[in-house]
């Protein structure tokens, strides 16, 4: 294990590179492009014995994965915003199919209007593809994730491809020290991918066929139980982790200043860093505010959360992403819809603010004030919303 100053994108493409995939599709787009840049770099100095296909679109590259996992090969693959669009079907067909598979998301607003900076509009847009989704707050998280990432993905228990996602620019481009682990180090804790089936001429079997309305019901209930699987697998994995290398993973919501507050905010990703300088300053001013962080969105650990939640006053929920129609006249994402279901039949009040869409800088003034309007009961709104160009 080495202490380096790396870029995020760099420190990813190396954490792959440890992780032996032997196929790498990928297309370029921004804020990805580095990670796949540097990997091709890698696999033509022969330092990573893989196939890198060079494909036409983003489609292509996760059609491509498709087939090297389904002919029991590891692989990796990724994308942002409009490519994740663009792999929609086939991000169905990976989770249907059941074939693991790690792909990094540099989380990007989606268009139009055409933005290239930071939100997570699009890994959201995907919840419900049956992909295990984690988000990173910092790089050395996203590293880590990705070795996690495959070991759950793999397991026979799980069988599910998985989303490594951390914010684009904020992370891919920013540079952080990174502990990276050896070879050796990722070899001990993660194994060759044996594949439970695989497409071979010597022992035929089919794979994403036609299904009847007899049968498609069942496919997704066992999908939906493989997600459900995936908790405690997420657990243990992360828990060995922590045991190997002393960043323990275990815990799937992180709970900071928990102890006696009376205000949660709770949120996944980069923001998760300023809201913990915003609550550090709020703390020193006498507001008993604290964060519980979702590591994990799916599979979405509820009974954590409820756990983590237990003796709150309220919740405000930072929301880097909108579902938009939802909630009548009010303001919805993803998350708040979540934390909402987590505590049903609880009395605790869960506020949701939309925040940071399409790069809009977050501060620790707008954390603070947020929580300012959490305790006035102001809510379900687009924070910050510039209502003179409207």
């Amino acid at each position: 294990m080495a202490l380096e100053i790396m870029e995020g994108s760099i420190a990813v493409a190396q954490a792959v590179r440890r992780c032996r995939p032997q196929v790498v599709s990928a297309y370029p787009i921004t804020p990805q492009t580095h990670i796949v840049e540097a990997l091709a770099e890698i696999v033509a100095n022969g330092e990573l014995a893989a196939d890198y296909i060079t494909v036409e679109s983003e489609f292509s590259a996760l059609s491509a994965c498709v087939g090297a996992v389904a002919a029991g090969s590891r692989a990796y693959s990724a994308t942002t915003s409009q490519g994740l669009a663009l792999m929609f079907e086939v991000c169905f067909n990976m989770a249907g199919m059941r074939l693991p598979l790690v792909m990094t998301i540099a989380n990007r607003a989606l268009g139009a209007p055409l933005s290239i900076w930071n939100d997570q509009q699009d890994s959201i847009s995907l919840r419900d593809a049956g992909w295990l989704q984690l988000y990173a707050e910092d790089n050395q998280e996203a590293v880590d994730l990705h070795y996690i990432g495959y070991k759950v993905a793999e397991d026979h228990r799980v069988l599910l491809p998985a989303m490594v996602c951390f914010d684009g620019f904020i992370l891919s481009h920013t540079y952080e020290p990174v502990n990276m682990l050896s070879q050796e180090e990722v070899d001990a804790f993660l194994p060759p991918f044996v594949p439970k089936y695989r497409l071979d001429a010597a022992s035929p079997v089919s794979m994403g066929m036609y299904a009847t309305p007899d049968y498609y019901l069942e496919f997704r209930y066992e999908t939906d139980q493989a997600q459900k699987r995936a908790l405690e697998v997420l657990r243990e994995v992360g828990k060995e982790f922590g045991e190997r290398f002393g960043r323990d993973y275990s815990e799937l919501v992180e709970s900071y200043q928990m102890e006696d507050a009376e205000t949660a905010l709770v949120a996944m990703g980069s923001i998760c860093g300023t809201t913990k300088d915003a609550i550090d300053e709020m703390r020193t001013e006498g507001k008993k505010v604290g964060l519980v962080r979702l590591r994990s969105f799916r599979p979405f650990p509820s009974e954590d959360l409820k756990a983590a939640l237990a003796g709150v006053t309220r919740v405000a929920v930072l929301d880097k992403n909108i579902t938009l129609g939802a909630g009548g006249a009010t303001a919805r994402g993803a998350v708040a819809l979540e934390v909402r279901d987590a505590l049903y039949g609880s009395t605790i009040p869960v506020l949701d603010y939309i925040i940071g869409l399409g790069g809009r800088d977050v501060r620790i003034e707008d954390i603070k004030k947020v929580v300012a309007l959490c305790e006035a009961g102001e809510g379900d709104r687009f924070y910050g919303l510039r209502t003179e160009v409207l």
